[in-house]
């Protein structure tokens, strides 16, 4: 993504309010239907959810109803995948960071090679990467995300790891250890991996999960540089007491979900 956290946010079970024209509206694909109605000022309302009501009465006009099949089967059971090859990152600054993965990853009980393959797979270890919907720097972490883990200055590389670490230590730790499970709530908010009992059927979550774990393998695994001593998984001093993703917001081009960034990802996808 370039993503996380993150792309609109990042999924599809949240109601989306933009106020953009209809004439830019194209669909890419998704799981799931997706509909998309039309108040009377030109507003448009993308949904999965057929007739909403409520706060949404006054879009009345149904203008298009896209149909998506699930994304294939994926097994949700880690042991079985397998993810296949990677190839090595080409930018100059794939290993500037390592020190910064490193330390993080040590305080706060994460595997550095985890850190890393999601670092290049948000944001190809650019720090001054951001994404359409203002997700930001090397792990992608949106604005709020960035706030509920304490991150003042997401552009600061140590800032953003460190709060990146924290928050994988805390999806860790509410997914029992899963690491695909872990992946797939930094990619789609860990509400949908609640409400889906495993990996979301997202296309664009499932791309995600498999190049992660692909270069988590294939690159970073066994990199002694980034590996460096052997981290011992445990999740001390990490807050249990979080808030799960809560469904139905709306978004003004700003996510105010701390959980979404892989949502609007979705979305600015799917009106792209």
């Amino acid at each position: 993504m370039m993503n996380t956290a993150p792309l609109l946010s990042r999924c599809l079970s949240c109601l989306m309010l933009f106020s953009i024209p209809l004439s830019a509206l194209t669909i890419t694909a998704h799981a799931g239907n997706m509909y998309i109605y039309e108040s009377s000022t030109g507003q448009a309302l993308l949904t999965n959810i057929s007739n909403p009501s409520g706060n949404f009465d006054k879009f009345t006009k149904k203008v298009k109803v896209t149909y998506y099949k699930d994304s294939g089967n994926f097994n949700n059971n880690a042991s079985s995948n397998n993810y296949g090859a990677s190839a090595a990152s080409n930018s100059a600054s794939r290993n500037a960071y390592d020190s910064y993965i490193r330390a993080s990853a040590a305080r706060h009980g994460v595997d550095p090679a985890l850190m890393k393959a999601m670092m290049h797979t948000e944001s190809a270890f650019n720090p001054n990467a951001r994404s359409p919907v203002g997700a930001q720097g090397l792990m992608q972490l949106m604005p709020a995300t960035a706030r509920r883990f304490n991150v003042n200055n997401a552009w600061n590389p140590a800032e953003n790891i460190e709060g990146s670490a924290k928050y994988i230590a805390w999806l860790m730790k509410r997914f029992n250890n899963n690491v695909e499970f872990a992946v797939a709530g930094y990619n789609a908010g860990e509400g949908n991996v609640d409400k889906y009992n495993g990996i979301p059927p997202f296309k664009e979550t499932r791309n995600y999960v498999q190049r992660v774990m692909s270069r988590y393998h294939s690159l970073y695994k066994n990199d002694a540089g980034i590996a460096g001593s052997t981290m011992a998984a445990n999740n001390t001093g990490i807050s249990s007491g979080m808030q799960k993703v809560s469904y139905g917001t709306i978004y003004n081009g700003t996510s105010n979900n701390a959980n979404s960034a892989s949502y609007a990802n979705s979305a600015f996808d799917a009106l792209r």
